[in-house]
């Protein structure tokens, strides 16, 4: 509704935010959405917020849709922060809080993204969209698409949870399955968005998408009673959600409803795909490829990540790590998890309370801090993870 202009993460450079973009013209990196924040402090209050629905477009002035008739919803958004007394008693942890994602229309985050792209692309007149997936993304490009009246066309890896590739279908998507990784699917979707009058939708590679998942931020703040907390644990692919964090902290101090005080960031990914934690523990400012990438957490089966540099910095600003957990301490977790809290969280949600219990031990996170797990999605979606 304010937006002013798109900006290259890498240099700063100006883009122009009224034709769709997908990553700078000038070093090929991600780009930012910027708004003009004095105006949309005018009605973007946090009284205002007080009688708005509980969805994700509560927080409209600084969304990037000019128009609700473009607006593309679901209801997505506004999901539960909830307390895990039971899981935190077990470690004498008073406060212990799990952000459940998985209560959003599509089971996952990714609603959150692709809500906004989707609506950016109706905005633009777009009508075919394409994305690589390991899977909930490209559920909910499906979900919003066939909301929208626009063609989906998803590649994923052969080894896609079955039930994502059975979402994406029902929902009328074009779906081609991929013997590799997500990369193989990204550069499929690469070689072919031309002649094929495709717009990318990928991670990171157009700037909408960041703008939905950075709402996470803006709702922390707010079921805080704005005071962010000690330390936030993230299972990390492409990183949006950790980027758009982030960037809902900048902007929420530019509105004048927090301070300067950040949470400890800490990524979590799996050890059989880690590349920001080996990046991280290395001090590069970049990551290598993780080559023959696995593990059973697909969402985190991402070897190779556009918005690598971004996450790093912010990793390091914030105080916090990087932290990776075996596929076995995932799955373990899951029904740990479960049993205590009557959460079925997803592999990726269920890591991050692997990561806080490595934290622990050492010493990293103190039992007197607030500390929010995230759960990425619905364990539902993964029953091949688990035994029958």
């Amino acid at each position: 509704m304010h937006l002013t202009h798109l900006a290259c993460t890498a240099c700063g450079r100006s883009h122009d935010a009224s034709v769709p973009q997908n990553v700078s013209t000038c070093c090929s990196k991600p780009l930012y959405a910027h708004y003009d924040l004095a105006a949309a402090a005018r009605t973007l209050t946090k009284a205002a917020l007080q009688t708005r629905g509980k969805s994700l477009w509560r927080y409209r002035e600084v969304l990037p849709v000019k128009s609700d008739a473009h607006i593309v919803t679901l209801g997505e958004g506004f999901t539960p922060l909830l307390p895990a007394p039971r899981l935190g008693a077990k470690h004498g942890l008073a406060r212990l809080l799990i952000k459940d994602e998985s209560q959003n229309p599509t089971q996952s985050f990714k609603a959150r993204g692709m809500a906004v792209a989707v609506s950016m692309a109706k905005q633009f007149g777009l009508t075919k969209l394409a994305v690589p997936s390991a899977g909930n993304a490209g559920g909910a490009l499906a979900t919003y698409a066939a909301r929208a009246g626009m063609e989906a066309h998803i590649f994923m890896p052969a080894d896609t949870p079955k039930a994502n590739i059975i979402e994406c279908r029902e929902l009328g998507a074009h779906v081609t399955l991929i013997n590799g990784l997500i990369t193989d699917c990204g550069a499929e979707v690469a070689r072919r968005k031309v002649a094929e009058g495709w717009f990318d939708v990928s991670t990171l590679k157009e700037p909408y998408r960041v703008e939905g998942k950075k709402t996470l931020g803006y709702e922390l703040a707010e079921q805080l009673d704005w005071t962010l907390p000690d330390v936030v644990l993230y299972p990390t692919g492409g990183g949006t959600g950790l980027v758009g964090m982030w960037k809902a902290f900048d902007e929420m101090e530019r509105l004048g409803w927090i301070g300067r005080k950040r949470p400890r960031m800490f990524t979590v990914q799996a050890s059989g795909c880690q590349p920001i934690v080996r990046a991280f523990n290395a001090g590069e400012k970049s990551a290598a490829e993780h080559l023959g990438a696995t593990t059973r957490a697909s969402g985190l089966r991402v070897p190779k990540a556009i918005g690598d540099f971004i996450m790093l910095d912010i990793l390091r600003k914030s105080g916090g790590g990087a932290v990776a957990v075996t596929d076995d301490e995932m799955i373990a977790c899951t029904r740990e998890v479960g049993s205590a809290e009557g959460l079925f969280v997803a592999p990726e949600g269920a890591a991050t309370y692997a990561a806080l219990k490595h934290l622990l031990s050492r010493g990293t996170v103190r039992r007197e801090e607030s500390i929010v797990l995230f759960n990425t999605g619905a364990g539902v979606k993964y029953l091949e993870c688990f035994g029958g």
